[in-house]
């Protein structure tokens, strides 16, 4: 049985709140609960629960043979606005985020150079991922930031190691 998740980041809240939440269900349904009453005042009963288990999901995986990674290489000067940009397409997508987990790491020895690992649990997934309307616009806006096209490498993942 998957792992599930309940992301803050994807319900509607006006903290902000980024707690990520990931386990069995039960288990993730409970703390969710539990936060939402401690952290954001919402009262413990079936309406808080109902939208919390709306609000599960299947927890990333994109550890194994079937997964699929999407590089991407990119240069800008405005890194604060594209940092920002991608806090507004997760907001944006919400659950319907297919991308399972991202990492984006700035070059030591080149300024301004980025590159983002961003995972999927299959192709498919990807696919979904880049057709979504909030996912079309991000990519305008992105390269409109970019000195450059961004590249993109796509990788079906082959081997993984646990660490």
């Amino acid at each position: 049985m998957p792992r599930k998740m309940l992301d803050c980041r994807e319900m509607p809240s006006e903290s902000g709140c980024s707690l990520t939440l990931t386990g069995e269900a039960d288990e993730v349904l409970e703390a969710g609960a539990a936060h939402a009453v401690a952290v954001h005042g919402h009262t413990d009963g079936e309406e808080l629960r109902s939208g919390l288990r709306s609000g599960l999901r299947d927890a990333p995986q994109a550890t194994g043979p079937g997964a699929f990674v999407q590089v991407i290489e990119f240069n800008t000067r405005s890194y604060d606005e594209m940092d920002a940009l991608m806090d507004g397409w997760m907001a944006d997508i919400g659950a319907e985020r297919a991308a399972g987990w991202m990492v984006l790491g700035r070059e030591r020895d080149r300024a301004d150079s980025y590159l983002q690992v961003v995972a999927f649990d299959s192709v498919e997934d990807a696919r979904r991922n880049s057709d979504h309307p909030v996912t079309t616009a991000f990519a305008e806006k992105m390269r409109a930031l970019c000195d450059a096209p961004p590249t993109f490498h796509d990788l079906d993942v082959v081997r993984t190691e646990p660490s």
